[in-house]
């Protein structure tokens, strides 16, 4: 991404964190966070190697191609998923909006720069209309964790920190807020 190095460096800290624990989540023994842990978890690693800064690791364009396969992939997995779950729709827009930056980032150089002179690139529209839904999901997934209890290893059902429904929201929005800053930096 183009933008301050120390803002890329606390972006990539943050997905990963986020794609690591997922990666915890899919050991779940309840079946709905199984699910979904795996799509955010690749989600959360994408992300991230989205988030390093172009002046420390200036992939060649085919890794950016690669990138917008992969989540075109994870797309139509999620629009199949979507059948039985409405949340399927938020990792939709996710991985095409993945996919999305990943073809304004395999773009020449020379194509940002054609923009009216500004440093991002993309379709202005389209990064204003996924702005404005990031910014929708962020807000309304953190009014959803205030008043969620917290239920720890003792808790009903005796279910582990890997269960615990705040922490995966608390994954969510900070997803959220990875991808309104990825989309900012834009």
């Amino acid at each position: 991404m183009h933008g301050p190095a120390a803002a890329g460096w606390l972006l990539v800290a943050l997905c990963a964190a986020t794609g690591a624990y997922c990666l915890l989540r899919m050991r779940s023994t309840v079946d709905e966070q199984r699910a979904a842990a795996g799509s955010e978890a690749l989600m959360g690693f994408g992300m991230a190697l989205m988030a390093v800064p172009a002046a420390v690791f200036g992939p060649p364009r085919w890794v950016w191609g690669t990138v917008a396969v992969v989540f075109g992939a994870t797309a139509v997995r999620s629009l199949w998923s979507a059948r039985s779950s409405a949340h399927h729709l938020h990792h939709l827009v996710g991985a095409l909006a993945m996919v999305y930056m990943a073809v304004v980032m395999a773009a020449p150089a020379s194509a940002h720069a054609a923009h009216g002179g500004h440093s991002g690139g993309g379709a202005p529209v389209l990064t204003a209309l996924l702005l404005v839904y990031y910014g929708g999901y962020v807000l309304v997934a953190g009014f959803r964790l205030v008043p969620v209890p917290a239920v720890g290893a003792g808790g009903p059902g005796g279910s582990g920190w890997g269960d615990r429904p705040e922490l995966a929201m608390a994954c969510r929005l900070s997803m959220g807020i990875g991808m309104l800053a990825m989309l900012l930096i834009m």
